[in-house]
């Protein structure tokens, strides 16, 4: 997600409880028949799901459908509705799995967005995040219960149907027959059948039923795909703006064959880019990702953008957040990796000005003056997509690369994909396989810019000694936010024009006084502080 679009409403954080830990929902087949007008649904969720642990019922997450009928196996079964939960009977031993479907119907007020476009046209796009796939599914709404899901939708064949992994089935439906003409002609209707292969968390399930027109990207990735010897992409649009692509779209092989390169395959079937409705100005639903209207309408969808979203691909989609205070593994991933690929794009002087540019606005922030990154303590989780997340998450990796090298923090990721890939992970996996790569503890850095907020403040001050021709560095920390140990990078200009570095271990200490290992024949004309933007800190130069 880049950016909020709308307004959002309150939702809580609402963990697992033990009950709802025994059992593991290993897949999702949705059939959905959508209105020709109107916002009221019908649907029937089946799901497969397997019993890890003693309980005797599977609590599903519900808002605004009412369930009609439940089944499990071929048994209808008796269950209880109410207060945002469907409560399900399930009979059985540790390690069996039960087949549960739900039928159900109603209007969703959030979830699955039900509107008309500016040209009068119906339309619906999901938009789950973080937890708002209960409006319209019913599941185990939680980032750390994956699965696989296929979709079979039911939709008047006026409207494309787009949906989560690869496209199965576009089939025209028999017209209804009426003998008398009573009825009036009813609108043709498609079935449409979409199957994501791989596990999922449920707020990236979504479906897009609109008038779309596609323009297809091609194969693109080729030799970086998991399924499959490239990545098919298209772009899917209002009729009125396919004359605008492929725009800024053109850059989406290279930036899929980038973050492979660096970081793994391609994890899904096809890669989709869809003008939709959403509250945020993009949604990395895994393998469909939807991008909000007006960017389409007002100004085109940006490289950075698209960058950031297909990022998460990687980093939310194919390793997800186990729990939601750790959303900066999703979100400050998506924000530097995009910032990483613009300066692959454009040259290293555009990450440099990315980073100088969200330094400033960090400085700036309440939320990151007040609360950590990794913030157990919020319960609004919308209130997550702030400032921590995203850049400060960007800049700790951004920080954590300089300090152990490109070799130990590419080599550290792909490790970390690798180990989580399709499933879930926490912030203590991605800092285990940094730790091994770089072979040295790292939970002082993970500890001081993920778990206390705020940053760091150092003045810094220089003199030459001519009788050793060395220079001195005095630096002196702030109370702000406390102490913090960090590398300090100086560039030091001498009598001749020439730029020399050096880097400074700076413990977590008031002050401290550092000679610079190069010798000067004199005074050096200049000293810049951290030359190369690498450090999250105000800096003082008096």
């Amino acid at each position: 997600m880049r950016a909020f679009i709308a307004g959002c409403c309150l939702l809580l954080a609402t963990p697992l409880g033990a009950q709802q830990k025994a059992f593991d929902v290993t897949d999702y087949n949705l059939s959905l028949t959508l209105p020709e007008a109107g916002k009221t649904i019908e649907g029937l969720a089946l799901l497969t799901v397997r019993r890890v642990a003693r309980a005797d019922t599977l609590v599903l997450d519900l808002l605004d459908m009412q369930v009609s009928r439940i089944r499990v196996g071929a048994h209808e079964v008796t269950f209880r509705q109410g207060e945002g939960h469907v409560y399900v009977p399930l009979a059985g031993a540790v390690g069996d799995t039960l087949a549960v479907s739900v039928a159900y119907r109603g209007a969703p007020t959030d979830g699955l967005i039900i509107g008309t476009d500016s040209a009068g046209r119906w339309m619906a796009f999901g938009d789950n995040w973080p937890n708002r796939a209960r409006h319209w599914i019913p599941s185990v709404d939680h980032p750390s219960d994956k699965a696989t899901v296929t979709w079979v939708v039911n939709a008047p064949s006026s409207l494309r149907v787009v949906a989560n992994g690869q496209l199965l089935e576009e089939t025209p439906l028999p017209q209804p027959r009426d003998p008398d003409g009573s009825a009036g002609r009813p609108m043709p209707r498609t079935l449409t059948r979409w199957r994501e292969s791989r596990p999922i968390a449920v707020y990236l399930m979504v479906i897009a039923a609109a008038p779309l027109a596609r323009y297809e990207l091609g194969p693109t990735a080729c030799g970086y795909a998991e399924i499959g010897g490239c990545v098919p992409q298209s772009v899917y649009v209002a009729p009125e703006q396919r004359a605008i692509l492929p725009g800024d779209f053109a850059r989406a092989g290279d930036i899929v064959t980038f973050y492979a390169q660096r970081v793994g395959p391609f994890g899904y079937e096809k890669l989709a880019h869809l003008q939709s409705s959403t509250r945020f100005g993009g949604m990395e639903n895994a393998s469909a990702i939807f991008y909000a209207d007006e960017i389409f309408r007002r100004r085109g969808v940006s490289t950075e953008l698209i960058a950031h979203e297909t990022a998460h691909q990687w980093f939310g989609d194919l390793v997800t957040e186990r729990e939601w205070p750790h959303v900066w593994l999703s979100e400050g991933f998506a924000t530097y990796f995009a910032a990483v690929y613009v300066g692959h794009a454009f040259g290293d002087s555009a990450l440099v000005g990315e980073m100088r540019r969200t330094r400033v606005q960090l400085l700036a922030s309440k939320v990151v003056g007040s609360r950590p990154v990794i913030d157990t303590a919020q319960t609004d989780l919308l209130a997550l997509l702030n400032e921590n997340s995203y850049q400060k998450g960007g800049w700790v990796l951004h920080m954590l690369r300089g300090l152990v090298g490109d070799s130990a923090f590419y080599g550290g990721v792909r490790d970390y994909v690798v180990a989580h890939r399709h499933g879930t992970a926490l912030t203590a996996d991605l800092q285990s396989a940094v730790e091994a790569r770089a072979k040295r503890p790292l939970g002082w850095f993970f500890d001081q810019w993920l778990r206390r907020p705020g940053f760091a403040s150092l003045t810094t001050t220089w003199q030459y000694d001519a009788a050793t021709a060395r220079v001195t560095l005095d630096v002196a920390q702030g109370d702000r936010f406390g102490t913090y140990r960090v590398p300090l990078t100086v560039a030091v200009t001498d009598a001749g024009g020439i730029v020399h570095r050096a880097t400074v271990d700076v413990p977590a200490a008031k002050s401290g006084r550092f000679v610079l290992p190069m010798a000067f024949r004199a005074a050096p004309r200049a000293l810049v502080v951290d030359p190369d933007v690498q450090l999250l800190a105000e800096l003082r130069t008096p």
